[in-house]
């Protein structure tokens, strides 16, 4: 089976061009969905994460997400350490996942594929951009965030140049019309892949 990855920065779009594979019958796996899954089930995930941020990482057994993003915000060491725990999980999670699809490909969408050398484990990847204003402005209206938030998180991040030389396949998400006129067209060269 195909494993295809799907990657863009912060504010690129990531969502909608998972969801338009998804409409056309492809399995999509959402790392990080899946991430902040196993960080409120896995008990040893919630052991090593306290041990490493302190016990206010979780209120009442649930992830103190604000507590922890202030913690990473501005801090690469910390951020390393906690996706040193988490991404191990999170892999042989998609494994076994994985092992469940019957389709010709599946895509396995993260934000951090090339940050965490996850493209190793696929055999394609499909990296979404869209102008750096339009992210910051789509993220501003999503998540009522700061611009000085946005470009800190940006800042963690490879920049759109790098991830292009890398990617099999770019994606410019500009407008749903041509955005989906793009995936139909990858979707059908990944279907001859086979």
């Amino acid at each position: 089976m195909i494993i295809v990855g799907l990657t863009g920065g912060i504010g690129s779009g990531k969502t909608t061009v998972a969801e338009k594979f998804k409409a056309l019958g492809i399995p999509i796996y959402i790392a990080d969905e899946e991430a902040k899954k196993l960080m409120k089930s896995s008990k040893i995930i919630k052991r090593k994460l306290k041990s490493l941020f302190g016990e206010e990482t979780y209120l009442n057994d649930d992830l103190n997400r604000p507590f922890i993003a202030n913690k990473i915000f501005n801090n690469k060491d910390l951020l390393d350490k906690m996706n040193a725990i988490v991404h191990p999980r999170v892999k042989r999670h998609f494994e076994r996942w994985l092992n469940k699809q019957t389709s010709i490909y599946v895509i396995k969408e993260s934000a951090i594929l090339f940050e965490n050398n996850l493209q190793e484990q696929c055999d394609f990847v499909i990296l979404v951009t869209a102008p750096k204003r339009l992210r910051i402005n789509r993220l501003i209206e999503r998540d009522y965030t700061t611009k000085e938030k946005i470009e800190a998180i940006m800042s963690n991040q490879l920049s759109d140049e790098e991830k292009i030389k890398r990617s099999d396949f770019v994606i410019t998400n500009t407008t749903l019309e041509s955005t989906y006129k793009q995936v139909e067209t990858i979707h059908k060269k990944l279907l001859k892949k086979r």
